[in-house]
């Protein structure tokens, strides 16, 4: 799907995935292409007291519908941080608010998730990176990312 990323796999089979424990970098993809359909309230987990979930138009004006990269992150453990994440989604509140939009998709059982490990380089610089690149290229960052990483 993207090169030099494992096989997407759905957030619902990441525990047996094989996901590594080391540094990285990951992708959140949404298979269709069709216009989504988004839910008023999020199931994620509410974390620190915080409702996760944001208004509708917001979500409409941020969508990015010219590409299936719904979300792109760093972890110092893609093991532990996509296990959060995961995790946060099905409404734990766990320390994952990044990336909390895909979860008022309607259809975010259905995303995918790939990694890249990154053991010779900082992955917040590969993650700045790969924002950059996306923004240049679609004139906006990913639909779930709000920070652009290190520059922004």
């Amino acid at each position: 799907m993207i090169d030099g990323f494992s096989e997407f796999v759905p957030f619902a089979e990441l525990s047996t995935a094989g996901v590594p424990i080391g540094p990285g970098v990951y992708v959140v993809s949404r298979p269709s292409r069709a216009v989504p359909e988004f839910l008023d309230v999020s199931p994620a987990g509410w974390f620190k007291g915080k409702d996760p979930s944001l208004p509708v138009d917001e979500l409409e004006r941020r969508w990015v519908g010219e590409t299936s990269v719904i979300y792109i992150g760093k972890a110092t453990s893609l093991r532990t941080r996509l296990s959060q994440y995961r995790r946060h989604g099905e409404g734990t509140p766990v320390g994952h608010w990044g990336g909390r939009m895909i979860w008022q998709l309607a259809d975010s059982a259905h995303l995918l998730v790939g990694w890249r490990e990154t053991p010779d380089d900082d992955p917040e610089s590969v993650e700045s990176a790969m924002l950059a690149e996306f923004a240049a290229t679609h004139g906006a960052l990913p639909f779930a990312n709000r920070k652009s990483g290190r520059s922004g």
